[in-house]
């Protein structure tokens, strides 16, 4: 196929995503691009969905705005892309709103080891990271000076300079995705020429900034997590003390700043205060707690680090987020926002009603 006939097929199908009613899943990975650059002076390639090019943007007017949405664990960049283009169209942000998801691979001998093997596989080239570095800002398996950190800040700095119409750029995550997403906020760069904003959707486990982990409060008194239930978590009561003294590694990175990896390149009080000016919205699936089916609990972390968190996603969140007002920034009162008949799914929390004003902000 020729270049411009290529250009005229992918102009055909963004004028489809952009115009058209409701779509199978399926089809919104199929139509967008899946694009490729190499980041300057990385040893290999990254890969995203976009959902439209500069090629095409004589189909509607400029992007302002871009959603960057991090894929979970299975690294299903493509059901990711679908969930947050399906949550633009629900906004009626499609036509300002360029939507970016990232892909980080795992080589084919290694993806067999992961919980699920990652939409589309690896090619020859690629940056690679293991099944759980990629998540933790870790260095690429074929790059050392190269972390997914890096990898991020690349991704924003490509979609800055293929679309300058931007103003705003607001990096979201859903699951492990969150997991990155948090703790990349802390170490992005400072230079990206746009107004960034966050999202963290439903992450495993946290980053901490002290030794300080949370307590439920029942009448002033330390209180079991069982009083934190689903029901009502947003009205929890939390403490705040020293963590377990029987978990050695409860403030180990990646769940606090204890032996932070050089190649992070801040220090803890520079990644905690990086934290506290960011702009931070916080999503929680309100069935995201349990053992039920949709909850995903069989593969949630349950180590004694974890534990020390919360004994569920949506515990672990409400609870974050006190720790947030109580301990990073008063000021700012960062709460967490409940998605009604949610459990464990991006395809249930980003295209919800509830999720807009996080995800897309004020038109």
């Amino acid at each position: 196929m020729s270049g411009r006939l290529a250009q005229w097929f992918c102009a055909a199908a963004t004028l489809t995503l952009l115009l058209s009613g409701a779509t199978g899943a399926a089809d919104e990975a199929d139509a967008a691009h899946y694009a490729s650059f190499q980041p300057s002076g990385s040893a290999g390639v990254l890969h995203y969905y976009v959902s439209r090019t500069t090629d095409e943007d004589s189909v509607g007017p400029p992007p302002t705005h871009a959603l960057i949405a991090m894929h979970g664990h299975p690294r299903d960049a493509n059901k990711t892309f679908d969930a947050a283009v399906t949550a633009a169209r629900g906004a009626n942000r499609l036509n300002d709103t360029l939507i970016v998801a990232p892909l980080f691979q795992v080589p084919a001998s290694e993806a067999r080891k992961c919980k699920t093997e990652g939409v589309p596989a690896a090619r020859h080239g690629d940056l690679v990271w293991t099944c759980e570095s990629w998540l933790e800002g870790g260095v690429a398996s074929n790059d050392e000076r190269f972390s997914s950190f890096d990898a991020l800040d690349a991704i924003v700095a490509e979609v800055v300079k293929r679309w300058p119409s931007l103003k705003t750029i607001t990096v979201a995550g859903f699951s492990a995705g969150a997991q990155m997403v948090q703790h990349y906020i802390a170490f992005a760069a400072d230079d990206a020429g746009v107004t960034l904003r966050y999202v963290v959707a439903d992450p495993g486990t946290w980053l901490y900034f002290d030794r300080e982990r949370p307590q439920p409060l029942q009448a002033g008194r330390i209180a079991d997590w069982s009083v934190c239930s689903a029901s009502d978590a947003t009205q929890c009561s939390f403490g705040f003390s020293a963590g377990p003294s029987d978990c050695a590694d409860f403030n180990q990175w990646k769940y606090g700043t204890d032996e932070m990896p050089a190649y992070l390149k801040r220090s803890a009080a520079q990644a905690r205060l990086h934290y506290i000016l960011a702009d931070i919205q916080y999503l929680e699936g309100e069935l995201d707690s349990g053992e039920a089916k949709g909850t995903y609990y069989g593969i949630l972390d349950k180590s004694c680090a974890a534990e020390a968190q919360g004994p569920y996603r949506l515990q672990r969140g409400v609870a974050y987020a006190a720790y947030d007002r109580a301990m990073l920034s008063p000021s700012k009162a960062r709460v967490v926002t409940l998605v009604p008949g949610c459990a464990h799914d991006v395809s249930c929390v980003f295209p919800s009603e509830a999720a807009r004003a996080a995800l897309f902000g004020s038109p």
